[in-house]
């Protein structure tokens, strides 16, 4: 048996035990996902039923840098992925921020970086993927096939409608360094501006552009990075130890960085959510061994306390108010940018804050759409992420400042990401979240309802 026979055979026998992992959930009970790894922030209704045991799929299979495509297990890490694409020159048209997001899980629950004012989002490239659907049958969907309403449906399903047993998604080359520029802006109304005219020129200043992304410290301080690929390099920096790449932008007008380095550049501090974990401070982050500087790491404490709310209980012996969990990507269109993130820091106190502009890859008479998460292919967003705790002031609750930007973000046209908290009514989620073209997706694939449906999942936090 060759090689590639060997490896599929071994992808057929785990896809076969997943099948038997599916039968063996009492019939009429709904199926969850048992895994070793999430990068999802809202909280889950405690499950006391059997999972679906998806934790071998983590496999690549195929990597093809003539062709420029590979093919990879839903479960499989970004951060394995990347190892494996890195090694032949290669890399995913987009690769989101954390080692530990899954190509499922991207595809299924959108992922984005700084590739992405291009390159969209990393289920437009996507070519076909098996699905375990919720009717326990493994489906090959594709734009145009028999499950082409499954295909298009994927994204932003987080699961509801099935798994990714199996992804083919394109590549594209890389070169060894990329080159930042630190652009220093002092109005939002100004950064605005200038995410509008990098990403339609995709050059700055006598070089090309492949790379955007921003951080806004506050009103009057905001930065675009901009990186491009280069082969040669008079210096590369190492944000992986002792030093913090968000400060860095701050303090250098320009960088270097391995192609690795800079698509690791935030997992090291989480963006800034370490400093939550004091591993900011440089007396205790001198002892802090480099293999526990992960998102994954600071992930488990979070999830930790959660559970357990120690540092809550602490919090509320020294009189601290209580705090709100506000851990949220939202979407706008780019003319409405500095509008939101004028209202967003009046309104809560939390910084820095992290910009990324995204377009569909697709646009034009024809264009492919993404019914659960429909954007205007012709519309240029920007991505608005922002990860704290915010007080709740008095005469407020739990929950209210992240309904206030919920009701901001729809009247400006735009969405928020699905994997934390969400906090709409029925109607209005699904006028937002795909409506009838969901219905009918679902009753096709999962007609008996095995799945939690994505308002379960997103609200009802099945």
């Amino acid at each position: 048996m060759g090689m590639m026979s060997a490896v599929r055979a071994q992808h057929e026998a785990r896809v076969f035990a997943l099948q038997r992992s599916y039968n063996a959930i009492p019939a009429g009970e709904q199926v969850r996902l048992a895994k070793s790894t999430t990068n999802l922030f809202r909280p889950r209704n405690a499950a006391t039923r059997p999972g679906l045991d998806v934790r071998d799929l983590t496999h690549v299979l195929d990597v093809d840098p003539v062709g420029l495509t590979c093919e990879v297990e839903g479960m499989t890490t970004y951060e394995d992925l990347v190892d494996a694409t890195l090694a032949v020159g290669c890399m995913p048209l987009v690769v989101p921020q954390l080692k530990t997001i899954t190509i499922g899980g991207a595809v299924t629950g959108l992922g984005i970086e700084s590739t992405s004012f291009r390159n969209g989002l990393p289920h437009e490239s996507v070519l076909e993927l098996d699905i375990l659907t919720g009717a326990g049958e493994v489906v090959t969907a594709t734009p145009d096939g028999e499950a082409a309403d499954l295909f298009a449906a994927f994204a932003n399903s987080y699961g509801s409608l099935g798994y990714a047993t199996r992804l083919k998604i394109q590549l594209q080359r890389v070169h060894r360094y990329v080159h930042l520029r630190h652009i220093r802006y002092t109005s939002l109304e100004a950064i605005q501006a200038a995410i509008v005219q990098v990403c339609a020129d995709q050059f700055y200043d006598g070089e090309s552009v492949d790379f955007v992304d921003g951080v806004v410290f506050s009103a009057d301080e905001s930065y675009l990075v901009l990186g491009s690929w280069t082969d040669s390099a008079p210096y590369t920096s190492d944000y992986t130890g002792q030093q913090i790449y968000y400060r860095s932008i701050q303090e250098r007008r320009e960088d270097y960085l391995t192609v690795r380095d800079y698509l690791w550049r935030w997992d090291t501090d989480w963006f800034w959510c370490s400093r939550a974990m004091l591993v900011q401070n440089p007396t205790f982050r001198r002892f802090v061994p480099k293999k526990y500087l992960r998102s994954d790491v600071y992930g488990k404490i979070v999830r930790f306390e959660d559970r357990h709310g120690w540092y809550t209980a602490l919090e509320r012996r020294r009189g601290e108010p209580e705090k709100e969990r506000v851990v949220q990507d939202v979407e706008v269109p780019v003319e409405r940018t500095a509008e939101f993130m004028r209202w967003f820091l009046e309104n809560v106190p939390i910084e820095p804050i992290w910009l990324c502009p995204i377009r569909l890859r697709d646009s034009g008479p024809g264009a492919r759409t993404w019914p659960l998460y429909p954007m205007d292919p012709e519309q240029l967003y920007v991505n608005i992420g922002f990860w704290s705790k915010a007080p709740i002031e008095p005469g407020r609750q739990d929950g209210d400042v992240n309904r206030d930007i919920e009701r901001v973000v729809t009247e400006l046209g735009g969405h928020k990401s699905l994997y934390s908290d969400a906090y709409y009514q029925e109607d209005a989620f699904w006028e937002l979240y795909g409506g009838e073209q969901y219905d009918v997706v679902k009753k096709r694939w999962d007609p008996d309802g095995r799945l939690p449906d994505l308002y379960e999942k997103a609200v009802g936090r099945q």
